[in-house]
């Protein structure tokens, strides 16, 4: 495999342009760190069950202050979640453009989800996942459409996979399969442990194929 990795600072730089553009906050800033916080409790506790009382005390300001940042724990909730997607987003495209390679190019894809879930955003991945539903209507369409967009990334490449005989699990159906086998590696693997995240990303890439084998 010829894959080629996003480097340590392409990966920063990319994530300073998405601040410069506004698309995402800082994560040393004010607004940042009670983004994170708000992560690891919604994670824990569950986003109804956590009261901006909570989310003030963790972060050492009192309730009211926390309004000086957002103007309701639902816009916290919503910028936990759209901030998630948009770097993962930007970060897959990323990878993708530096890779040709169908298979480097699904490996890409692996890596950059384990990534986020194993060693960078693991509770806020967590958030978009068990806990979007508390946002409202209007917040929830939003969402929605990132998470299309997203999820278009994979579709694209597993279909460029098909249309090469590597695989022939319907894209849709694999890219289940894939996020089940993904997510569920949070339950067990050790970033600290014998087994490299990049070593089972090809792992994962060598089940996809090759249980999609005729």
């Amino acid at each position: 495999m010829s894959f080629i990795a996003l480097s340590a600072q392409q990966t920063a730089e990319l994530s300073q342009q998405l601040i410069d553009q506004g698309l995402i906050v800082a994560p040393e800033s004010a607004k940042g760190r009670l983004l994170k916080s708000a992560a690891r409790l919604f994670r824990t506790n569950g986003y109804e069950r956590t009261t901006v009382r909570d989310l003030a005390k963790d972060i050492g300001i009192q309730s009211g202050s926390l309004f000086h940042h957002y103007p309701s724990k639902q816009e916290i909730l919503r910028s936990v979640v759209e901030e998630t997607i948009l770097l993962n987003i930007e970060t897959m495209k990323l990878s993708l453009s530096l890779n040709q390679d169908v298979r480097d190019r699904l490996y890409g894809l692996i890596l950059c989800e384990l990534q986020s879930i194993l060693v960078d955003n693991g509770a806020e991945m967590a958030v978009l996942v068990y806990e979007w539903r508390g946002l409202n209507d209007e917040n929830q369409s939003e969402i929605l459409k990132l998470r299309d967009e997203y999820e278009r990334l994979w579709i694209d490449v597993l279909e460029e996979a098909r249309e090469q005989n590597l695989i022939v699990i319907p894209p849709a159906m694999l890219r289940r399969l894939l996020t089940g086998s993904i997510s569920w590696s949070i339950n067990w693997f050790k970033p600290d442990g014998d087994l490299s995240l990049e070593a089972l990303a090809e792992m994962i890439l060598s089940m996809a194929l090759n249980t999609s084998k005729p």
